[in-house]
């Protein structure tokens, strides 16, 4: 199943044409024609914004329908916009209308005896007069599916670049992580060397290095430096930030609705990133949190657009 993004653009023109009557440049004659737009934006839940003149009012329940059965989120503005007929050809009329006239012509001249008959001008008027009409309801609901599937198109190639670029950061993500593991044993045998210079430090200072037993010093600086280890071990929130990125790895594969999944565990990122960061005692995870922290932040902006 792919995955959608919430940005995208699409439009689509329909035209109703009707066939089998004889015109003079032996050629369908064309009805009036319907236009849609549709516009669509990043939106927490789907927000429909439908512009339409005033004669297709009656069409909006229809149209949203429509468009909620194929999206989910999105702000999505439909515009539509009605084109009449061209009056550029002359159309002979059909047998039905001449008849239709015949007898109007007819009653007429019943009740008003001396009513001049209809000129050629006059009924060629009137036949155009009647396939003037607008675009039919058929019409502007199918240029609307036209569009509406155009959409999810731009919306699903959008959706695939969406998923590179996530997938690139969650592979920068993971070589963070592996390069920060490592580092935590260092920083605790380096504070335990600190530990043991700076008590030696210390007993020199105050003239009690000779009654203090070697042992009874190494002793305390381990003691201090597993204390120490305690306060900035990390390896349970970089297990957790592996896990998410596992996750959120996942649900790209598998594509549909994810869009406020993701964002869940982009949050989820963030605070783990924001734990390293606060337990780093070191300038190289102090680095390293802050490119996680960036990374983070360029991918909760791509998940904003997704559905």
């Amino acid at each position: 199943m792919p995955v959608y993004s919430m940005t995208g653009y699409a439009s689509a023109t329909c035209a109703s044409v009707e066939e089998g009557e004889s015109r003079v440049d032996s050629t369908p004659r064309r009805g009036g024609a319907a236009t849609v737009d549709l516009r669509s934006v990043n939106s927490r839940f789907l927000d429909l914004v439908l512009r339409l003149p005033d004669e297709s009012r009656a069409l909006e329940p229809a149209l949203r329908e429509l468009l909620t059965t194929g999206l989910r989120r999105g702000k999505v503005e439909l515009r539509l916009t009605l084109e009449r007929p061209a009056e550029t050809s002359v159309v002979a009329p059909s047998a039905e209308q001449l008849m239709a006239l015949a007898r109007v012509e007819q009653q007429v001249q019943n009740w008003l005896p001396k009513a001049a008959a209809l000129s050629v001008h006059e009924v060629l008027q009137s036949c155009r007069g009647a396939a003037a009409a607008p675009a039919a309801d058929e019409v502007i609901l199918r240029a609307a599916r036209q569009c509406l599937e155009q959409l999810r198109e731009a919306r699903a190639r959008e959706g695939e670049r969406l998923v590179a670029i996530l997938m690139e950061r969650v592979l920068r993500l993971r070589e963070l992580a592996a390069q920060a593991a490592p580092l935590l044993p260092q920083v605790v045998a380096r504070q335990q060397q600190r530990f043991l210079e700076r008590w030696k430090e210390a007993l020199d200072s105050a003239q009690a290095a000779s009654g203090v037993p070697a042992e009874a010093v190494n002793d305390r600086a381990l003691s201090e430096a597993a204390a120490f280890a305690l306060r900035i071990d990390v390896a349970e929130e970089l297990s957790r930030l592996g896990a998410h990125l596992d996750e959120i790895a996942r649900l790209l594969a598998s594509g549909g609705e994810l869009g406020k999944r993701l964002d869940f565990l982009i949050q989820e990122l963030h605070r783990e990133a924001n734990t390293l960061s606060s337990k780093s005692a070191a300038l190289e995870l102090t680095q390293i949190s802050v490119e996680m922290k960036v990374l983070i932040e360029q991918m909760r902006e791509q998940v904003q657009n997704i559905e």
